[in-house]
């Protein structure tokens, strides 16, 4: 779901996946002015959050369903597979008592089966070519380069110079791409309250009768989908790591003075990053260290997280961009080891809001303390690159799923009718990097411990378990309550490279007779090259009038470039592996019939079992091999042929269909409050 930790989604650059601007330095003295009036008022008139809430609850609903109260749990990859074995054998008894009291059955996801696509289909009840979401990256027409696919944030359109200064009046342009309208919205209009909580592909937050946390692709103060910082004595580190950067420090005496990088300074022609002091001071013993930043002093002990810190950055003419992270102390000796997480924005004085009512993530962490905002916030890349362990990501993922919890369970007491949405990342991330334990075979285990971390899974679902538990104490029979996942599991044992075979069989050319290119289709002689792959999902053609630099004709040539590339793909054989690796290719405006299926790839590519775009594929990169092992811990995914990676579907009722599909959710909440589901919706109802 991450990507999904790809270093496709995991941008070192802020500009070169959301445009330019990006970076939040460019908050102007205005802006800082409306969120400390707006604290203000949090702070000192009476009780403002509960009676603006509680005048909101009363509202009275247009319309009156059978349920009073929806509560829809979300379990980000919760296979079902999984999910029957492990009831079967016993650990999960409320799972168990929910299937034997309503239903439980594989529920139907995306295509493609990604989590910004299924997630997408589960609010609006649409499929990929009507809500315009196919993948976590689309590409620049014009450069080729990469773009985050769901949300665009740009500077203010007007800006001045005053000497070195770059004035920026007015605010972000903040804008969702996803298409479509989400269930909540519809019934908002009908007098119905909702709490929707980090649901991904609601960023930025839209306005509609309720309150929401935005979920997935909320960017980190960078601007980027999560970037961490590394600082170590050793320096046979590389300073580049895909999603972090590695910082090479020396000590005088006891104290090594670094810096904690922030957003670009777009108040300051040529301003580079924003910097704050981080000071690291080792302490007697060689077995803690003390922290100092932003006037703070933490001593952190080996294998210690701190809790989350409140850091500030200076651009100028009195601006302070805010966010917080928390340090992780990996070791003191022989050499320093100590993780930083990526800047996130911080709830409590949002710099871009990630909430609607805009007051919300403050009232939040009012309620909680600070929690993360990033939407892809636990940290795979990190260890991924072996920057933190397996332990390490543990403790954090365990640690943000602890923060939802809170926010949850907040919502539920707030609420006690209406709508209440909340979705769970920790299932989906710790598969993602664990799942190769489950398989001794797994190519991702060489060198690494396996036994270890055997039961990781299945100790991540007893925990979800246990969850399940404590929503089922809180439901009436007025609530309805449904347990459902966007997309299941597989093992992602070998990458195909679509961009090697494209070129391995004359559809993608390189300059200068060259036989491998670089990230981002760095020597692609785009007047030679017909067809390439960015991202997780499938082909591009490179279509004369759409692509800058495209030179297939509309029409006859185009269709019968896709039917080739198609027949030639479908069933294609890991030789090596003698496994068939892609089960077929999909034509994706055949396919579909929405207005926005040309939005997405040009062919879609079904993946079989164990196999996956590869990393390099991803990121626009030729290289020797179509087949390459993925020795990643990043081992588990779901980026396969959609009938392979159901969900799961539990209710405390009885359906209508042994089949549900994701786009089924929509229709059915609204059914359940007596809302008309919309003529565009392509869900049925389940009830």
């Amino acid at each position: 779901m991450i990507l999904t930790a790809l270093a496709v989604l995991l941008a070192k650059d802020a500009e070169a996946y959301i445009g330019p601007g990006a970076g939040f330095a460019f908050f102007s003295s205005f802006i800082v002015f409306i969120i400390t009036f707006a604290l203000i008022i949090f702070y000192f008139i009476s009780l403002p959050v509960r009676v603006i809430f509680n005048a909101l609850f009363r509202r009275k609903a247009k319309v009156k369903g059978p349920f009073r109260q929806v509560i829809i749990l979300g379990l980000d990859g919760m296979d079902p597979a999984l999910t029957a074995g492990f009831m079967r054998g016993g650990k999960l008894p409320n799972f168990a008592r929910l299937k034997d009291s309503g239903a439980f059955a594989p529920l139907a996801t995306s295509c493609p089966s990604i989590s910004p696509v299924a997630w997408s289909s589960f609010m609006t009840g649409l499929d990929a070519s009507y809500h315009g979401i196919f993948d976590f990256l689309t590409r620049d027409t014009g450069t080729y380069f990469p773009l985050l696919s769901s949300a665009e944030i740009k500077g203010p359109r007007r800006t001045f110079s005053i000497g070195k200064y770059v004035l920026q009046l007015g605010k972000p342009r903040l804008k969702l791409l996803r298409k479509g309208r989400p269930f909540w919205n519809i019934l908002g209009e009908q007098g119905i309250f909702s709490s929707i909580i980090r649901v991904p592909i609601t960023f930025p937050p839209e306005k509609f009768n309720g309150l929401l946390l935005s979920g997935m692709c909320v960017p980190d103060l960078q601007g980027t989908q999560g970037t961490f910082s590394f600082y170590t004595t050793d320096s046979s580190y590389r300073e580049e790591k895909t999603g972090g950067v590695c910082f090479t420090v020396s000590f005088n005496s006891d104290t090594a003075d670094t810096y904690l990088y922030g957003p670009k300074n777009t108040l300051v022609k040529d301003g580079g990053k924003l910097r704050t002091p981080l000071g690291i001071r080792v302490t007697e013993g060689n077995s803690s260290v003390i922290v100092k930043v932003c006037g703070q002093e933490l001593r952190l002990e080996q294998e210690e997280y701190s809790p989350w810190v409140r850091v500030v950055f200076r651009p100028g003419l009195g601006v302070k961009v805010r966010g917080i992270c928390r340090f992780y102390l990996k070791k003191v000796s022989p050499h320093l080891e100590l993780y930083a997480t990526p800047v996130n924005i911080d709830p409590e004085r949002p710099a871009l809001p990630v909430s609607h009512p805009f007051i919300y993530s403050v009232y939040l962490s009012k309620m909680i303390g600070s929690y993360a905002t990033l939407g892809l916030a636990e940290d795979t890349w990190a260890l991924n690159e072996g920057i933190i362990d397996e332990d390490a990501f543990l403790k954090q993922a365990y640690a943000f799923y602890e923060e939802r919890e809170k926010m949850f369970f907040k919502a539920l007491e707030r609420n006690p009718g209406g709508l209440c949405v909340c979705v769970f990342d920790t299932t989906d991330r710790i598969q993602h990097m664990f799942f190769r334990c489950l398989d001794e075979s797994h190519p991702a285990n060489k060198g690494k411990e396996v036994l270890k971390y055997k039961n990781v899974i299945e100790d991540l679902y007893v925990r979800m378990d246990g969850l399940l538990g404590r929503v089922m104490e809180k439901v009436d029979k007025d609530t309805l309550l449904i347990v459902m996942s966007d997309h299941g599991f597989k093992q992602f044992k070998r990458g195909v490279n679509l961009n090697t075979w494209l070129f391995q069989n004359g559809y993608l050319r390189l300059k200068d007779g060259g036989k491998t290119g670089g990230d981002w289709f760095e020597n692609v002689d785009w007047a030679g090259t017909r067809a390439f792959s960015l991202g997780l999902t499938g082909i591009y053609i490179n279509r004369k009038g759409r692509e800058s630099k495209g030179i297939v004709e509309k029409g006859a040539e185009i269709q019968g470039l896709k039917k080739e590339i198609i027949e030639r793909l479908a069933g294609l054989v890991d030789e090596e592996k003698k496994e068939k690796a892609i089960i077929d290719a999909v034509d994706t405006e055949s396919f579909f019939s929405g207005p926005y299926a040309s939005d997405g790839p040009d062919i879609l590519i079904n993946y079989n079992s164990g196999y996956r775009s590869s990393w390099a594929c991803a990121t626009g990169k030729v290289t020797e091999s179509v087949f390459e092992d993925n020795v990643k811990r990043w081992s588990g995914d779901h980026c396969v042929d959609p009938k392979l990676a159901p969900g799961i579907f539990f209710s405390n009722i009885k359906i209508n269909t042994a089949t549900p599909d994701i786009r089924d959710i929509a229709p059915t909440v609204l059914k359940a409050f007596g809302a008309e589901t919309p003529e565009n919706m392509k869900g049925k109802t389940l009830i």
